[in-house]
């Protein structure tokens, strides 16, 4: 399992020079000296609900278990990460080092769900391009916890990139038609692969079964008839969820809804006393400087808590944000093995699709999506 604890430690290390040995020593002693129990060993539970979280307090602002799940010879991270409500991005980005396409049977695949909540206003739907996820906060009734649903997203490439800002669903639409954008036909046209003007409702559709249309012309949030690339950048700009999620958030959506999206690669939540840190990769072209990011974060959180991060801490976040596996960690346990010590094993639950494409179509589609993206 080295895979999962190598790289947070060294980079702590070499990171850390701002901090003194005493406090590494004193994260250090927190928990990493505690007897563990084998992933192979733990008990095997059944797996959590993977959308929908509730809200012990409005303090809290971490839902979720770090779960992990033994591959079987068949799997792929991509089946994985569609049976557990997860991105392909963000369940390759949390176990590096492991072959996407052949794990390989009775390999740990560690599964990130366990999310940190943007920091903004808990209403409507909330997108986080960076993370590639979305966050729904119904209307509860007046005493009733809050609750949040949130679901993997795939999102524009470079080039076509999702807008930032504040914005509202305007319509929506059951079996749509999709009206080509000319940029969009000249671009197929010239890779040898011309659209139509309208594509209709069906099977070739890329809009799926449901349309939820923002108020930023030409922009939506759909399903897809390639699920496979959801949790990527590999849309013209619209946001992709998988078919069975947008169905649930369409019947749920009402016109009229806020939306707001952002661009946060970075978030500190807390749960239950604890602060924990979750760090994505910064999209390739975001304009803004990660270190300039995480300074601006820490600010921000020290001045609405009231709170001082320990040097040691700011430097431990540091190394996290280096790491980037979008798997959220305790703050103040500055330990390689922190998560893999509190993940819950769960059964794997991935069923056989007959109908589902070959490994090797799966692969060549979100290759040649990634290839798109990188032409851009």
């Amino acid at each position: 399992m080295t895979i999962f604890r190598t790289s947070p430690l060294l980079l702590l290390v070499l990171l850390g020079g701002c901090a003194t040995l005493e406090d590494f020593l004193d994260g250090m002693r927190t928990d990493s000296a505690a007897q563990r129990v084998p992933l192979a060993e733990r008990p095997i539970k059944e797996p959590i609900p993977p959308n929908h979280f509730t809200l012990a307090s409005p303090a809290q602002s971490v839902v979720g278990v770090p779960q992990i799940v033994f591959a079987r010879h068949e799997d792929t991270l991509s089946d994985l990460a569609r049976t557990y409500g997860l991105g392909f991005d963000e369940l390759k980005a949390a176990n590096p080092g492991v072959d996407p396409w052949m794990p390989g049977a009775g390999t740990p695949v560690l599964l990130p769900t366990q999310f940190v909540l943007p920091d903004v206003p808990r209403e409507g739907i909330v997108l986080n391009i960076a993370s590639k996820r979305l966050f729904y906060f119904p209307p509860v009734p007046e005493g009733e916890p809050q609750v949040v649903k949130t679901y993997p997203i795939g999102i524009g490439r470079v080039g076509w990139e999702t807008p930032l800002g504040a914005t509202k669903v305007v319509s929506k639409a059951t079996d749509p038609h999709w009206y080509v954008p000319l940029s969009v036909r000249r671009e197929h046209a010239e890779m040898g692969n011309p659209l139509p003007a309208v594509v209709p409702p069906g099977p070739d559709n890329p809009l799926g079964a449901h349309v939820l249309k923002l108020d930023m012309p030409g922009y939506l949030i759909h399903g897809t008839n390639q699920p496979y690339g959801v949790g990527m950048r590999v849309s013209h700009g619209c946001v992709r969820l998988y078919p069975e999620n947008i169905e649930f958030l369409y019947e749920l959506v009402e016109v009229g809804e806020s939306v707001q999206i952002i661009n946060e690669p970075f978030l500190i939540g807390q749960l239950d006393g604890e602060i924990f840190f979750e760090s994505h990769q910064p999209l390739e072209d975001d304009p803004v400087n990660p270190a300039d990011r995480l300074d601006n974060l820490f600010a921000r959180h020290e001045e609405a808590a009231v709170i001082r991060f320990r040097q040691s801490d700011k430097d431990h976040m540091r190394a996290l944000a280096s790491v980037a596996t979008g798997v959220p960690a305790r703050v103040s346990q500055h330990d390689a093995d922190e998560v893999l010590a509190r993940v819950v094993r769960v059964r794997n639950t991935v069923e056989e699709d007959p109908e589902a494409p070959t490994l090797s179509e799966v692969r060549e589609m979100i290759d040649e999506a990634v290839r798109e993206g990188e032409a851009m």
